[in-house]
Parts: C-alpha cells; sequence; structure tokens
C-alpha cells in the first residue's frame, strides 16, 4: 500500500509530520510504502537531520513541492495558483493511482478543493463532507458530520450526510446499522428551523439508513445516535467547544479516562466522505502522535475499501 503525505500540512509542520512518520517506520512494516510531498529547502531549514534520516528508509519516496499552501489562503486561488504545491501534487498522485490514500493536515478548505478539481465528487454526492469522533463511555464512539466544510447546506444535503456516515460506520468501523439522529433544539418533531424541519422530513421517509429522529445536544455523547448530522457551521461550534472544554480540564489537571477518550490525538484524522479516492485530513494542531494515527487510519479506509462501498450504494441509488 502506498500512503502519500502533505510534510507541509499543520501548525507544526513538517517536524511533526516527520516524526509521526518516524513513529510509524519503527513498527517495520513492509507491506507499507510513504510518499512524502514537501519543500526540501524549509525542511532542511527545520528538521534536516530527522529528514535525512527518514528519507534513507527504503520505503519512502520523496517528491519536491516547492510552493506551500498556507493556513489562511484562499483555497480555491491557491489550488489554482499554486500546481507545484505538496497539496495539488499529492492529489495528482491519488488520482493517477499512484498513491492509494492521500493525508493532509493543512489548510482544510485546500484540501477539499484540491479533492474536488483532481478526483471528483462521487456520482450523485451533492457535496462530499468531514466527520468527527464523538466519544463514548465504555470505549464506544460515534461520528458528527459535517464539522465546518459544508456551514450552508440543504435539506438534500443533510439527507445525504446521515447516507454518508451510515455508510463510512457501517464499512469501516463494523457497526450494524447503525442510528442516525438529526442534531436538533428538541427531540420532538417539527421542532428546529426550517432547515431542520425540512431535512427531519426527508429523513423520516428514507429505508437506506436507519433514523432516529431529533437529537439534542446532550445526546450525541451517549449511545442514542451513532452518527450525528448537522451542517457544517453547527457540527464545527460543537467540535471546538468540546476541544475547549478538553483543554480547560486538563489544565486543571483532571485526571479521567472518558476526558483522555476526547483527546484528538488518539483519532488522528478523517476521511473525506464522498470522493472518489480515499483522502484523510488532520488537525491542524496534530502532534507525531496524530500523524501516526492518521496514517493508521488511511490503512483501515483502504483496507475495507470505503470508497467502493460508497460507490456502490449511490450507483444503485442516485
Amino acid at each position: 500500500m502506498k500512503i502519500g503525505l502533505d510534510l507541509m500540512g499543520g501548525d507544526f509542520a513538517p517536524e511533526a509530520v516527520l516524526k509521526g512518520i518516524q513513529l510509524k517506520l519503527k513498527e517495520n512494516d513492509s507491506n507499507l510504502s510513504l510518499v512524502l510531498f514537501g519543500n526540501s529547502d524549509i525542511i532542511n531549514k527545520n528538521s534536516k537531520e530527522l529528514f535525512e534520516e527518514i528519507k534513507s528508509s527504503s520505503n519512502i519516496t520523496f517528491v519536491e513541492a516547492p510552493e506551500v499552501i498556507e493556513m489562511g489562503e484562499s483555497p480555491t486561488k491557491a489550488i489554482t495558483h499554486k500546481r507545484k504545491s505538496s497539496i495539488v501534487l499529492g492529489y495528482e498522485y491519488l488520482k493517477n493511482n499512484e498513491i492509494d490514500v492521500f493525508i493532509g493536515a493543512g489548510n482544510t478548505g485546500a484540501m477539499l478543493v484540491g479533492a474536488l478539481y483532481s478526483v471528483k465528487s462521487i456520482e450523485g454526492v451533492l457535496r462530499p463532507t468531514l466527520s468527527t469522533v464523538l466519544p463514548k463511555v465504555d470505549n464506544k464512539f460515534g461520528i458528527l458530520l459535517d464539522v465546518g466544510i459544508n456551514p450552508d447546506c440543504r435539506q438534500d444535503v443533510l439527507y445525504q450526510f446521515g447516507l454518508l456516515g451510515s455508510l463510512y460506520l457501517k464499512y469501516v468501523h463494523n457497526f450494524d446499522n447503525p442510528k442516525v439522529g438529526l442534531l436538533n433544539i428538541g427531540s420532538e418533531e417539527g421542532k428546529g428551523n426550517l432547515l431542520a424541519q425540512a431535512a427531519h422530513k426527508l429523513m423520516k421517509s428514507t429505508s437506506m439508513f436507519n433514523f432516529i429522529g431529533n437529537v439534542e445536544g446532550y445526546d450525541i455523547f451517549s449511545d442514542k445516535t451513532d452518527v450525528a448530522v448537522c451542517d457544517g457551521f453547527t457540527g464545527n461550534i460543537v467540535l471546538k467547544t468540546a476541544e475547549g472544554i478538553y483543554k480547560i480540564l486538563k489544565g486543571r489537571g483532571i485526571q479521567d479516562e472518558y476526558l483522555d477518550s476526547l483527546n484528538y490525538e488518539k483519532y488522528g484524522g478523517s476521511p473525506i466522505l464522498g470522493i472518489n479516492k480515499p483522502a484523510i485530513i488532520g488537525h491542524g494542531i496534530s502532534s507525531p502522535r496524530a500523524f501516526m494515527g492518521m496514517i493508521d487510519m488511511s490503512v483501515l479506509v483502504v483496507e475495507k475499501d470505503m470508497v467502493g462501498e460508497i460507490k456502490k450504494v449511490f450507483q444503485q441509488n442516485y
């Protein structure tokens, strides 16, 4: 398996990415090949010794990417103008089947736009989406989507988020008939704004996934639902609120097993759901451990043929 990684993506790149790769290489997995995309001048200024050590490994290939897409750049402008950036070149390799999956923790918008320009959406998918893990008690988990790349949505888009999230849990994480809930301000039918009401009506009528109705904020960390659906504006606020609470409690020295499960490092990144090739987006503040987790996630997504399974469903129904 060939995994592509953007060495320039993330607040602590390239060092954090390289250290994550170093952790993975220690497992001596001979079936794993890594293709690294980055600007060697910038990398050598920061982590020359570590970079040289990693490049000397037999299962490492380095691709020079002289341009860098910064975190604050306009995604569409950056993708169209910086054709030699690590994100654009990574997606070109993915499109041409030179790698099996691409990983990046840089500009999230650029990662999405890059996917849409190169490998494109699966036919029938209105908008690809990104999820985050919702840890629950007893080492269980669910997902929340969308978490930021689709701040404005129609009801049919939210409907498809429910379908994509259900397929992801079913085929990648072996969930049996995942429970899909619509995040709302009340559990009763008819609650919420016009978008939530229209989405509820559409999701209620489906037989393509197990819709359980509206769920509230306190439900998403419980066993009531496996997939919590919302627009990206709402989802990103939920995600950042949870991260903020985690930081406050850890800063106060509170030790708790469940609190530790809120640590993003445990999950690495999340796959973009709804595109024709697998790509993983990581958190901007990803640490070496998180990058190692992204590599593990990418292996799982490829081995389980997540994209192929989603394509089958959409080819049959759209």
